[in-house]
């Protein structure tokens, strides 16, 4: 039994097609049937069920497929740890962060690390704070970059620095002229343009405003932060943003609140026990020094 035969086997399961397989494995169709059959040869069992329109696993192919995808993580984890190049001459990142994070950090983080590191190859990926745990777990990724704390035990996080929320209005809002900072009454009575529910900002906006005790005027939710920034940046609406995204935009203003929102602390994620490429040891090391000369501390 070779490794393609489970490569060949996992993308019929995945297409459920010979023919669709075939051309996503760059093979002829007679070529994968046939290293198909001769892994059902070796198994002395059948895996695939090829009478109907579309191919599906058989029992006994469901359970030796489960058992085949990790197997075939674990292979894929030993070779990124053989062709580790130590020398960062080349190499791949795998890195998430939570939405917000891409709106302001991850050009400073991957300008300063590929100016560091031109031949290491980066996948960056925008997810939830519960899809990235997962995928620190199943090691679909090095590195996160969240809020913390985390849920799993599983997960080790390093803290970076604390970010701080604010007010965020157009140039030309009455807000921006103000010399000091505003109260949450003064901001009851204005419209707000705020990131949907599934957003964690959106979460602790909502819950610092309920423990002030008042009823925000929402006039619109988006689920994109350039959308939310482009609304307040050419409307007359405010809304509650980190500091740093309002750096990156000219037509904006930070306004204090008072009492002012609970930073956050940002963390660097990995998974406790986990091996390490030289390019997540070397991105790690970094960090720090990347987030100082960006001057987001």
């Amino acid at each position: 039994m070779l490794l393609r035969h489970i490569r060949y086997l996992l993308a019929v399961a995945e297409h459920r097609n010979f023919t669709r397989a075939a051309e996503a494995l760059h093979v002829s169709q007679p070529t994968l049937s046939q290293q198909i059959r001769q892994l059902e040869e070796a198994l002395g069992t059948q895996l695939l069920d090829r009478t109907g329109r579309t191919v599906r696993a058989t029992d006994a192919g469901a359970a030796y497929i489960g058992y085949a995808r990790r197997a075939l993580r674990e292979l894929e984890a030993g070779e990124r740890a053989v062709h580790d190049v130590r020398d960062l001459r080349r190499g791949t990142l795998r890195l998430a962060m939570t939405p917000t994070f891409t709106s302001y950090l991850v050009g400073p983080l991957i300008a300063g690390f590929s100016a560091r590191h031109p031949g290491i190859a980066l996948c960056i990926n925008e997810m939830s704070l519960d899809a990235l745990e997962l995928a620190l777990a199943d090691d679909a990724i090095d590195l996160g970059i969240a809020f913390s704390p985390v849920r799993s035990a599983e997960i080790e996080c390093r803290p970076l620095f604390a970010e701080k929320l604010s007010i965020v209005v157009g140039v030309n809002h009455p807000f921006a002229q103000r010399a000091g900072p505003i109260t949450p009454r003064d901001l009851e009575r204005e419209p707000l343009a705020l990131l949907s529910a599934d957003f964690a900002t959106r979460t602790y906006v909502d819950a610092y405003l309920y423990k002030q005790g008042i009823a925000p005027k929402i006039l619109i939710e988006a689920n994109s932060i350039n959308a939310v920034v482009e609304i307040v940046r050419r409307g007359g609406m405010a809304t509650i943003l980190p500091d740093a995204i309002t750096r990156e935009n000219a037509g904006l203003r930070n306004i204090a609140l008072d009492p002012a929102l609970p930073h956050r602390t940002v963390a660097l994620l990995r998974r406790r026990e986990s091996h390490q490429s030289a390019a997540a040891l070397a991105f790690a090391g970094l960090i720090e020094g990347i987030i100082a000369d960006a001057a987001l501390t």
